[in-house]
């Protein structure tokens, strides 16, 4: 491109006397692809954001590898354990056991998972005691029968700390008045919250010594639960793990047993891109209708440049340029806008909720009262050169119509 089609673009870009009215659609296409990348990026970065805290409470219960046998028991788990810490990414490993049970307390009676844990290991597994909200995992000594309940699960039991819990194990027991369930009292020892409705009104946590004891599991449990030093690689881990341990087990990670959820999420996410990139789109074609305007405003410069010799390449060139600008412009403002919004999400969500009186998510309905954000690199980068790329293209047809114009006939009435 020669000095003069560069020089000549950006001279059109600039507003001079008669051609106002074409500068300001030209400032009004920049601003459309600044404010719709604005809004792509903060939309991505807040699905983001929900996504990762999504799975950061998952994770605060769920282990990202899970090791068992077909049956749901595991007899040798410490061999087990052994033989998948020989995998680099396993951290650490857990022994498990997972039964239903009923809890009574009061008049109150709920359905629950009783998982019996080694709460040293489990520790080293999961990150549950940053969410206990009263008592430690500590507490649960074997012998003693503490129980750790979700905090929705001891509010509808009406339970707190010290409380003499009831646990009702389905498994039944034969005695001459016919086949009873058996009971065993348990103390509330602590209360946990990780702000899944799943986890938080439906898992009760045990010593896996008492859990044994009270389902007569003996010494095997139902599995192994892994921690590893990458999530993401857990699906790899997990193959590997099946194909290397010696026998015959039923190893599931994190996003198999979770596979429904982050389905939808990263469908609501795909979907949101698409509405999103439309608005980016509208915006960019705006380019079309302003360049088509400079066109007409500027045939008789156009036809004087073919008669000193400009090719239709030269003046096709031209327009490009001042598409191009345009674009550039309007996708740096919109990424720097954008990423700007997106990082302080936290501060301005607030600010608009107490100068409008508003709550956009109430703690009494959702379990994230907050909006998280998480800007991707990758997000923006797909962003910025999907929108310049747009821009460009909307440049083309403007330009080659520019090309074709005939110097006679555009110098007729002149």
């Amino acid at each position: 491109m020669r000095p003069y089609e560069l020089l000549i673009g950006l001279r059109y870009t600039r507003a001079k006397r008669r051609n106002h009215f074409i500068s300001f659609i030209s400032l009004t296409s920049m601003i459309g692809i600044a404010l719709g990348i604005v809004v792509l990026i903060v939309v991505l970065s807040v699905m983001n954001g929900f996504q990762k805290e999504l799975r950061t409470r998952i994770l605060g219960v769920a282990s990202h590898v899970e090791i068992s046998q077909f049956d749901g028991t595991l007899s040798d788990w410490a061999k087990v354990a052994d033989s998948a810490k020989q995998n680099p990414q396993v951290v650490a490993a857990a022994p498990y056991i997972n039964a239903q049970g009923m809890l009574s307390y009061d008049q109150g009676v709920q359905g629950a998972l009783i998982r019996g844990i080694v709460p040293a290991q489990e520790s080293q597994v999961v990150d549950l005691d940053k969410n206990m909200k009263a008592g430690r995992l500590a507490d649960l000594k074997p012998g003693e029968f503490g129980i750790v309940l979700g905090v929705d699960l001891a509010r509808s039991l009406g339970a707190r700390l010290g409380s003499k819990v009831t646990v009702i194990a389905p498994q039944g027991q034969v005695t001459p008045a016919g086949i009873l369930p058996r009971l065993k009292q348990f103390t509330v020892v602590g209360i946990f919250e990780v702000g899944m409705s799943v986890y938080d009104s439906g898992l009760a946590l045990v010593n896996i010594e008492d859990a044994a004891k009270l389902y007569r599991m003996e010494d095997k449990v139902s599995g192994v639960r892994l921690k590893l030093k990458d999530i993401y690689l857990a699906p790899q881990v997990a193959e590997e793990l099946s194909k290397t341990l010696p026998g015959d087990y039923y190893v599931r990670d994190w996003t198999t047993q979770n596979a429904n959820f982050f389905r939808a999420v990263k469908m609501e996410k795909t979907v949101m891109f698409v509405i999103m990139f439309f608005i980016v789109a509208v915006a960019a074609f705006n380019i079309v209708s302003t360049l088509v305007m400079v066109v007409t405003d500027k045939q008789a410069d156009i036809a004087i440049l073919r008669t000193l010799g400009a090719s239709p390449s030269s003046i096709m060139k031209i327009f490009i340029v001042q598409g191009t600008v345009i674009g550039i412009f309007g996708t740096l403002i919109g990424v720097a806008g954008g990423v700007a919004l997106a990082s302080n999400i936290d501060v301005v969500v607030p600010f608009i909720e107490r100068v409008f009186g508003l709550h956009f998510l109430s703690k009494d309905v959702y379990y994230i009262s907050e909006l998280p954000s998480d800007v991707q690199s990758a997000d923006v980068i797909a962003i910025a050169t999907v929108s310049f790329l747009l821009s460009l293209v909307a440049t083309l047809y403007p330009s080659w119509r520019a090309s074709k114009i005939n110097p006679a006939e555009a110098l007729r009435y002149e």
